[in-house]
């Protein structure tokens, strides 16, 4: 009975520890897409710079996927997202930024 207390207690450990690793990435994802909805409600962003920024986040999306499809996500690929992430966080700020506005 205590082998199954404390195993179950080291599952439970291990996926939360799991969820709290990947927290920052999913957060730092829906509030990116958030800023590209954002932008292309106020026509800071035209449709073009929509189709390219939701490309990215797509690409993001399928590398995490990619990531997390042996059941770890290693320091390595964790940077690779991180670094990713960190890419189209700047090409929003452009697209946002550039005086660009939709037509119409």
């Amino acid at each position: 009975m205590k082998k199954i207390v404390i195993i179950a207690g080291l599952l439970l450990g291990v996926i939360i520890a799991e969820a709290q690793v990947n927290a920052p990435i999913n957060s730092r994802q829906r509030a990116q897409r958030v800023r590209i909805a954002q932008g292309r409600q106020q026509g800071e962003i035209t449709p073009g710079e929509a189709v390219l920024l939701n490309k990215q986040q797509r690409h993001i999306r399928n590398s995490e996927c990619i990531a997390k499809a042996d059941g770890v996500v290693t320091m390595h690929e964790r940077r690779e997202l991180q670094r990713k992430q960190h890419r189209a966080n700047h090409a929003i700020h452009r697209a946002r930024n550039n005086n660009m506005q939709k037509r119409g």
